[in-house]
């Protein structure tokens, strides 16, 4: 059995050794796993919010497609596309945007940084914040929903878009009466190395600091590796390897024995000049053939725009049977549908909707569950369980309870529930007193309602 894997890469920039290094060769390598089913996109319409200079993403889309090819990415074995290719991604976008709740997208970390950087700065709070940044979430889970994405390997930042993404599936299933989504597990490669940059930091182009992948060429590469910032130890001098730049990028391209050998060097007292030249030929062997691969796809963008077109109606063929399934649970079925059915008879009135409890896996392991109204507002989130067992004897319990015998402390913004002194589960914030008074309405409701099917 396969995992659907899906990974996007935004257009902004020249891929770095950092990139190849932390997503692109640890993703060619699980793209060739049998039980892996490889999705992996250029987000180029991510790409649009961090940036407007057209010719610098038009580039960034051919060199970073072009990256990948050369580092070994099976076209036919994957489904690789940009994401302006698939006209489902924005349709369902909107689908999704009008199921989600404000409150959680004003959550998102970076809309909230760019809203504390004004207040910081003494600006207006939402000055230069674009409708873009702020339903960036929205697009993110369109692009995992539209194929239903099993897994997805994350960095840490972005791991509440993940959760955001399951949120809004949640929500849209209750919403629709189905299980239209798989909702997807975020996935955090610690084992894959991050690269330290030309001082010291993280390598990135935030930081100024990246080496080059094929930019410029092996002499480009030559010339920044012998820019790495190291101590004052002078030939002869020991060097300690735990603490060296150098050190750490020789260790993500090379053996174990090529490692220890590089090590022992260092701790010999090698000196700098000459152990940045070992660095460089080790990443020179490994770089050049994927150069010379790299460079051949740059000369001919029409070869890799045939396999990106390909690759949109591979992408394609799984977006729009599932888009036409979710046009007809929200009443968008086309005309034709419509009078093909209509001397038919009509179907039964659909019951009542009713609250509804939700069960999910959190990014920890332990288990949790959400009590959702009747018409798909969040109305309590459960506290961590360390087995699915325990949480399902708590939701049973929860059920049975009815309005009279819940008990509720007041906390901040929102409201904990609390059974025979026992911790359940919190609700939201809400922004004033009568907001929660609101909400504590509607939980009893829903209360009562679960207790009542029981």
């Amino acid at each position: 059995m396969q995992t659907r894997v899906l990974t996007g890469i935004t257009t902004t920039g020249t891929p770095h050794l950092g990139n190849y290094v932390g997503a692109i060769r640890p993703a060619i390598l699980a793209s060739q796993r049998a039980d892996v089913d490889a999705f992996y996109f250029m987000a180029d319409y991510h790409a649009l919010i961090k940036s407007d200079d057209p010719a610098r993403i038009e580039r960034s889309r051919l060199e970073i497609a072009a990256t990948w090819l050369a580092g070994g990415l099976d076209p036919q074995r994957v489904t690789f596309y940009r994401q302006s290719d698939i006209p489902e991604i924005p349709e369902l976008t909107w689908f999704l945007t009008c199921v989600t709740s404000k409150g959680l997208l004003n959550r998102a970390h970076a809309y909230k940084a760019a809203i504390d950087k004004n207040v910081e700065a003494g600006e207006d709070a939402d000055a230069g914040v674009t409708a873009g940044l702020y339903m960036y979430p929205v697009l993110m889970a369109a692009d995992i929903l539209a194929f239903n994405a099993n897994k997805v390997p994350v960095g840490r930042d972005q791991i509440q878009h993940i959760e955001m993404a399951r949120d809004i599936a949640q929500r849209f299933n209750h919403i629709y009466g189905g299980d239209f989504f798989v909702l997807p597990e975020v996935v955090i490669e610690e084992q894959v190395a991050t690269l330290p940059g030309l001082d010291g930091r993280k390598m990135s182009k935030s930081y100024d600091n990246t080496i080059p992948l094929f930019a410029g060429g092996a002499k480009h590469l030559r010339e920044t590796i012998m820019r790495i910032v190291t101590d004052s130890r002078l030939p002869g001098e020991a060097k300690d390897p735990d603490s060296s730049s150098l050190f750490t990028i020789f260790r993500a391209f090379a053996s174990e024995a090529e490692t220890d050998a590089f090590r022992k060097a260092l701790e010999d007292g090698i000196g700098w000049g000459e152990a940045k030249q070992v660095l460089y030929e080790r990443i020179e062997a490994d770089v050049a053939p994927m150069r010379e691969r790299y460079d051949e796809l740059i000369a001919k963008p029409q070869v890799i725009e045939e396999i990106l077109q390909d690759g949109a109606r591979k992408a394609r063929a799984t977006a729009a049977p599932l888009i036409a399934t979710l046009r007809d649970a929200i009443g968008l079925r086309s005309g034709a549908a419509l009078v093909q059915s209509g001397n038919q008879a009509k179907p039964a009135q659909k019951q009542g909707k009713l609250p509804r409890l939700v069960s999910f896996r959190d990014g920890d392991g332990s288990f949790r569950f959400r009590l959702f109204s009747a018409d798909g507002e969040e109305l309590l989130l459960s506290r961590s369980f360390a087995d699915p067992k325990s949480a399902g004897v708590t939701q049973k319990r929860l059920k049975s309870l009815g309005a009279a015998a819940a008990v509720w402390q007041v906390r901040q913004g929102g409201m904990a529930l609390e059974v025979d002194g026992e911790h359940i589960g919190d609700t939201p914030e809400y922004g004033d007193e009568p907001a929660r008074d609101e909400a504590l309405a509607r939980l009893r409701e829903a209360l009562d309602q679960l207790a009542a099917q029981e």
